[in-house]
């Protein structure tokens, strides 16, 4: 597994650690039961041209698409926001490669939703390999359901392992061609 990919491992606690090797495992004996892009990226929140230059802005223009999809509701934002940076400050999510998959579990949110955003620019989100990230994968959920937010995660990293996908996904000119990338991913499944 490439160290990119690997990252999401390195930030997790031990129980998240065995959590996600138990779900790579079942996916690989199970990939039927393998959860999709379709299941959690609300498509509608989806931006292929964010604005922000750093990385607090990144996640709260994020969450502000899943608020204004109607993901999440306006009075939820700050504590997502809020809970989002304290999982970045334990550890980077930019895994490198121009990717970074920023996500955080809390009560404040009724169900587990995602989004994905690009940055024409990049930004500096203290990614492994140094470089900026062009393509994010916001992902927030529930802390009652953290099995499903594995999921979401282990989902992420089966796909970040191929370099086309993630050339692909940062060369994405709009939301469409991202729900196409993300939709076909899905029919590989």
């Amino acid at each position: 597994m490439p160290p990119e990919a690997d990252h999401l491992r390195n930030t997790c606690s031990i129980a998240e650690l065995h959590s996600v090797s138990q779900a790579e495992h079942n996916s690989e004996l199970h990939e039927e039961n393998s959860m999709n892009f379709s299941e959690f990226i609300c498509f509608d929140a989806v931006n292929a041209d964010l604005q922000s230059t750093d990385k607090e802005e990144v996640i709260a223009e994020l969450i502000g698409t899943l608020v204004a999809s109607g993901d999440l509701q306006s009075d939820q934002s700050t504590a997502v926001i809020s809970a989002v940076m304290d999982r970045e400050r334990l550890g980077t999510t930019g895994i490198g490669r121009g990717i970074a998959v920023p996500h955080a579990t809390l009560e404040e949110v009724d169900r587990p939703t995602g989004t994905v955003g690009i940055s024409r620019s990049g930004v500096d989100f203290n990614s492994l390999d140094g470089s900026t990230t062009n393509a994010f994968f916001l992902l927030v959920s529930p802390a009652s359901q953290r099995p499903i937010h594995l999921q979401m995660l282990e989902r992420i990293s089966r796909h970040l392992k191929d370099e086309n996908f993630c050339k692909f996904l940062i060369q994405s000119k709009d939301a469409a061609a991202i729900r196409i990338l993300l939709n076909e991913a899905d029919g590989e499944a």
